[in-house]
């Protein structure tokens, strides 16, 4: 089943964005091995070389470490894990703030209705 993509990111940073959602939601655990690059080429619709540059891009992160001739898998590492929330729950807020921001509202407006529908249960 191919994924639709957004045009304003590079797809193969999409996908590694995709796996870390995974990693976060510990849909893949620490010591996971990954679907091999044909096969999360053909998950996702798209060329192995992009599975590869993406495979490379969380490697060069420290997400995921190769093995040679068994393949890719997360790190055993809670640190980086660690690391890997905060940095996407940052770019998460941030981009919630800028958005906010460039409504016109104020600090205690966003905390104000974050509150509320946090209070509201809503998801």
């Amino acid at each position: 089943m191919a994924k639709e993509f957004e045009t304003s990111k590079p797809i193969y940073l999409q996908i590694a964005d995709h796996i870390f959602q995974k990693i976060i939601r510990e849909e893949l655990k620490p010591g996971d091995k990954l679907p091999s690059v044909r096969e999360m080429a053909v998950q996702m619709g798209v060329n192995p070389n992009t599975i590869q540059r993406t495979y490379s891009e969380m490697e060069r992160i420290g997400v995921v470490e190769t093995r040679r001739g068994q393949g890719t898998f997360i790190v055993e590492n809670a640190e980086i894990i660690t690391e890997l929330k905060q940095t996407i729950q940052l770019e998460v807020i941030s981009s919630f703030v800028k958005k906010m921001k460039d409504l016109g509202f104020s600090k205690e407006e966003m905390i104000a209705s974050l509150k509320s529908y946090l209070e509201r249960g809503e998801k």
